[in-house]
Formats: C-alpha cells, sequence, structure tokens
C-alpha cells in the first residue's frame, strides 16, 4: 500500500489520530508526551500511531501535512497542528470546543 493510502486510511478511520514518536503509554519525546497527554487529560480516546517503526511513514506524514514535526494531530480528518499549536489550543480552551463541536466528547 502507498504510503499516502495508508496515511489517509489511519485518519479516516479513527476520529482523533496523533502522529506522534513512540506511544501513547511510552512516548519516545518531550512532545509527543506532551500532546499524548492533554488528549489523556480531555479523556479523548485516540489513536497512536508510532512513527518510529517505519521510516516511510515518518517523511510521508510530514510531507502528505506539508509540516515538518512530529507529533501532528488530526480530528475528524482534519490537520490540527503540532505540539505548540495544540497546547496552545488547550491552554485558551479551543482545543476543547472543537472536540464538543466535532463530537469528540
Amino acid at each position: 500500500m502507498e504510503i499516502k493510502e495508508k496515511i489517509k486510511n489511519l485518519i479516516n478511520s479513527n476520529d482523533v489520530c496523533l502522529f506522534m514518536k513512540g506511544t501513547p503509554d511510552s512516548p519516545q519525546c518531550g512532545f509527543s508526551m506532551a500532546v499524548s497527554n492533554v488528549l489523556k487529560h480531555l479523556k479523548v480516546n485516540f489513536n497512536g500511531v508510532n512513527v518510529l517503526e517505519d521510516e516511510n511513514l515518518r517523511q510521508g506524514i510530514k510531507e502528505f501535512s506539508d509540516w515538518p514535526t512530529i507529533p501532528q494531530l488530526y480530528i475528524k480528518g482534519e490537520f490540527v497542528g503540532g505540539c505548540d499549536i495544540v497546547k496552545e489550543m488547550f491552554e485558551k480552551g479551543e482545543l476543547l470546543n472543537l472536540l464538543k463541536e466535532k463530537k469528540i466528547i
């Protein structure tokens, strides 16, 4: 399966999809841990995709989103952003509003 198709399938089959380094239970970088912890704090059920397991996926997600860093958060198929954006949205209450608006929580 072409990497773009794999990425599309992951995003479309999960309401909340986090492309991260490591797993939600064992993040391998501080930025991935921060976004994962925000989602856990909000009690969001999400799929954590470990990009460290597949170099093609790691590069592919950056090209797919045209975003240079990981983690990357998608909600209902829509790219939300990386760590700084997610943390800022969380602090302002915007992330909670988005999750409610998308009927995630």
